[in-house]
């Protein structure tokens, strides 16, 4: 497939791109009246050439860091390479820097896959995108089905981007938040209060890039200057992911179902920390719902 082919769905208001060859990514997601077209979330700035200038994409068969790039696993270790330049420890899985396949695409909706044939990360693995499309908003269905004979590790998240000014705010409930190294690491976990509470707070330029435990699975997003609100909900992430850069302009709000490098602990912390281990044949799916609700003018 072409780098430059994008699938275009629509319903109502609202348009959506889909790069299927550049990670399964969104380009573009945006609301559309009469005169203007304004973008939901942050629109692709190169002409589809770097998954990191998409604006969302999605995260298989884990989230974050792996620590050093490697982990034990059943009396074994399994070691990856870095796959992104300046960061030492390999992040978010192989399927954001994959080429999709288009299995269905038709009016509102379409489904991208993705196979991994056992390699570095020594399992095989299938993962599906469904998107649906509606007048009230996206609904996105990601799936991963272990195709291995052995057990596989394996966690879920999306990646969206959203512009921000001064005036754009959060509003979600966390339980705790997890301090971080020079490396955006983990290193202690702490109440989410002061800094780090989400409740109805600015969300540009506060300068966080920090991972998120005790997730109530919904999140407000808004700015007086858009036309619409954004509603987030995920109920399958227990987890939340809040990059907000000092220099403001965008931040990324990621609902994912484990914490930041729980890959580096232990397995019989695995089901605090949200990591799940796949049987032979088991799937896993992680469902984001961005609802965009219109303002009320006067």
């Amino acid at each position: 497939m072409n780098s430059k082919t994008i699938v275009t769905l629509a319903s109502g208001g609202l348009e959506i791109g889909i790069s299927p060859s550049i990670g399964g990514s969104i380009s573009f997601f945006d609301w559309l009246d009469e005169d203007r077209r304004v973008p939901i979330l942050r629109k692709c700035h190169t002409d589809l050439e770097n998954v990191l200038d998409a604006a969302s994409f999605p995260l298989v068969p884990f989230v974050n860091r792996i620590r050093g790039g490697s982990f034990d696993w059943r009396g074994g270790q399994v070691r990856l390479a870095p796959n992104m330049p300046g960061d030492p420890s390999p992040l978010h899985g192989q399927g954001w820097l994959g080429a999709w396949q288009v299995e269905q695409r038709g009016g509102a909706e379409a489904t991208l896959s993705f196979h991994h044939a056992a390699g570095e990360w020594p399992w095989d693995y299938r993962a599906e995108q469904r998107f649906e499309l509606d007048e009230r908003g996206l609904t996105l269905r990601l799936t991963c089905r272990n195709l291995s004979d052995e057990p596989m590790p394996c966690g879920l998240g999306q990646h969206p981007y959203f512009h921000c000014g001064p005036e754009t705010r959060i509003d979600t409930r966390v339980a705790h938040a997890w301090t971080i190294d020079a490396q955006v690491l983990p290193v202690d976990r702490v109440p989410a209060s002061g800094r780090f509470d989400l409740a109805d707070r600015a969300v540009c330029g506060q300068d966080l890039d920090h991972g998120f435990g005790g997730w109530g699975g919904t999140a407000r997003i808004s700015d007086p200057g858009w036309p619409f609100d954004i509603a987030m909900s995920s109920p399958d992430a227990g987890f939340f992911q809040l990059y907000s850069p000092a220099s403001g302009g965008i931040f990324v709000a990621e609902p994912v179902t484990h914490a930041n490098a729980a890959l580096n602990a232990p397995e019989d912390q695995w089901p605090v920390l949200g990591m799940r281990a796949l049987a032979p044949g088991e799937e896993m799916t992680l469902a984001m719902r961005l609802e965009v609700n219109p303002r009320l003018s006067g």
